[in-house]
This record gives C-alpha cells, sequence and structure tokens, in this order.
C-alpha cells in the first residue's frame, strides 16, 4: 500500500470519520484497516490534482483517478497493480461513497467496470477436510470448545466478529437458532442450528465452559482465564487443528464460512437462501459461490 500523508485537514478528518463508521457497523477489522488507507490514496491523489474538497469529485474524476491507479507501480513487488488490487480499491470507494451518502454529505458516484473475470481469492476446505478438522479435535475441554468453534463458523457459517461477539444466550437451543446480535452493519439475524452443530455446542457448554468460566462471564467462547476468546486466539486453534489434520492451506476462519457456503450450493440449496443464512444484503454477494462450486 502506498504511503500518503495528507495536507488538507477536511482530508483528514474525512479518513478519520470514515474508518470510525467502518468500526460503528461491525465490518471486518481488514475492511476497518485497509478500506480507508485506500481512500487516503485517493484523496492524496486528489491533492496533487488540486482538488481540495471532496464536493469537487464527480464521476469523470473517479474515473480519472482509476486510470492512474491501473498505471502506478506496485510499490512492493513492481510492475502494474493486480486486478485483485484493483477490484478491493473499488469496493473501498464504494464504501467511502457510501459513507458520505449515509452521513448526508457529498457524494460521488463509482461507476468503473474492470475488464476480465473476477479471480476468486478466496480458499475452500473440502468436506473431507472438514471432516478431518473434526476429527483433529481432541475429546478434552480445549477439544470440545474447537469443536463448538468450527460450529459456529463452519456449521453456522458466521463471520469472524460475529462468533467472538456470541453470549451463551444467543445459542437458542429450544428454538434451533444462533441468534447473530451483532452482524454486518448491525443487522440481526437468526441461523439454525442442524443436529451436530446442537449436540457440539451443548456439549461445549454443558462440560467444558463451566471449566473455564469465571463469575458474571456471559461469553459463549472463554480463554483459559475466563475472559472472552478473541478472533487471534480462535485463528491459533484452527492453525492447530489444520497442522495436526495435515492441511496444508493459506485458510483462516473465514475460510470456514466459504466453505459451508459453497457445500451448501452442492448440495442443491437454493442461492437465495443461502443469502438469507449468510446474512448478505445482497444476492451479488453469495453469487461468488456458484463460481467457485464449479471449480470444485
Amino acid at each position: 500500500m502506498q504511503q500518503v500523508q495528507l495536507q488538507t485537514p477536511s482530508y483528514r478528518e474525512l479518513e478519520v470519520r470514515f474508518k470510525d463508521w467502518l468500526r460503528l457497523l461491525n465490518f471486518e477489522p481488514s475492511t476497518v484497516k485497509y478500506a480507508p488507507m485506500k481512500a487516503r490514496e485517493l484523496l492524496g491523489w486528489l491533492e496533487g490534482q488540486q482538488i481540495k474538497e471532496i464536493e469537487a469529485v464527480n464521476k469523470p474524476i473517479i474515473s480519472n483517478y482509476f486510470d492512474y491507479l491501473k498505471t502506478r507501480q506496485n510499490r512492493r513487488k513492481g510492475g502494474k497493480l493486480s486486478k485483485n488490487y484493483l477490484r478491493t480499491h473499488l469496493t473501498a470507494l464504494r464504501k467511502l461513497a457510501k459513507y458520505l451518502r449515509e452521513s448526508e454529505q457529498s457524494s460521488f458516484e463509482v461507476d468503473i467496470k474492470l475488464q476480465g473475470s473476477p479471480k476468486s481469492n478466496i480458499t475452500i476446505f473440502t468436506k473431507d477436510e472438514i471432516k478431518d478438522l473434526y476429527n483433529a479435535c481432541d475429546s478434552d475441554i480445549l477439544g470440545m470448545r474447537d469443536r463448538a468453534m468450527l460450529a459456529v463458523y463452519y456449521g453456522c457459517g458466521l463471520r469472524r466478529n460475529e462468533g467472538v461477539n456470541l453470549d451463551t444466550n444467543d445459542i437458542l437451543f429450544d428454538k434451533n437458532f444462533v441468534f447473530v446480535r451483532k452482524g454486518k452493519n448491525y443487522k440481526e439475524r437468526y441461523v439454525p442450528m442442524s443436529a451436530g452443530v446442537r449436540e457440539d455446542l451443548q456439549s461445549y457448554i454443558d462440560f467444558a465452559r463451566p471449566v473455564l468460566i469465571k463469575i458474571g462471564a456471559k461469553a459463549l467462547f472463554l480463554n483459559q482465564h475466563g475472559k472472552r476468546l478473541g478472533s487471534n486466539s480462535m485463528a491459533d486453534r484452527l492453525q492447530k487443528l489444520k497442522e495436526k489434520a495435515e492441511i496444508n492451506k493459506e485458510a483462516g476462519l473465514h475460510a470456514l464460512r466459504h466453505s459451508i457456503a459453497t457445500h451448501l450450493l452442492q448440495s442443491g440449496m437454493e442461492l437465495e437462501q443461502i443469502k438469507r443464512f449468510l446474512g448478505h444484503a445482497s444476492l451479488e454477494s453469495t453469487q461468488i459461490y456458484t463460481h467457485i462450486a464449479n471449480e470444485t
């Protein structure tokens, strides 16, 4: 990522407020970190064009900016920027435009079409690899927690932060649902539990969690100090399971969500149903899995 030092006070404030907005709406940590950085590069380029007010930005200016990006050198690797980088940059600027609209500021339209079909960077686990991950879980306290973690991220398809923020009262055994209170954009939803998911969560809550719990703890996933288990710790646990299962893939917690979506599509579930299951705002976000399902 090119480092840019903004000189215009209103642009510096815009970057900070944009990041706060992303955090407030519970976007993934990677989005909260990198989208403002991409917005900063746009704002720095605008300064170089002597455009010091966001109100002056329009569709032709955004088009000129992307023409510039297509020729800008990759500072780390040399050569031009990759198509995938340009696509993530495009996504970040669309979020910036949405933030401006929703905060009743002057916004701009991002109407850029990049040539070529999207190259998916999504990694998934095969069904056999998922079985291997479950088999890699030990039968002790932490092993039961690992199975519950797989139940939440694979069996329920939750996002990274959604799983971290679960409390015990969000597991509705009487209704066979997991209640997601803090979804993306803070949209709530109910996710159905399969029999296997229910069994793994019940075992963890009944037998493992009581050993880890401290007085007043509400979090579903607890560490060995009785505090809420963080996403980095969960990612480390998944890495240990992959090593034990001899799965050599660069795949984290979100790969479990991608995997269940792909497996459901391969099993014949309608795309609209998968959209609701995942909590996607639009069908366009879900359609990426049609390409993955056809490739695997």
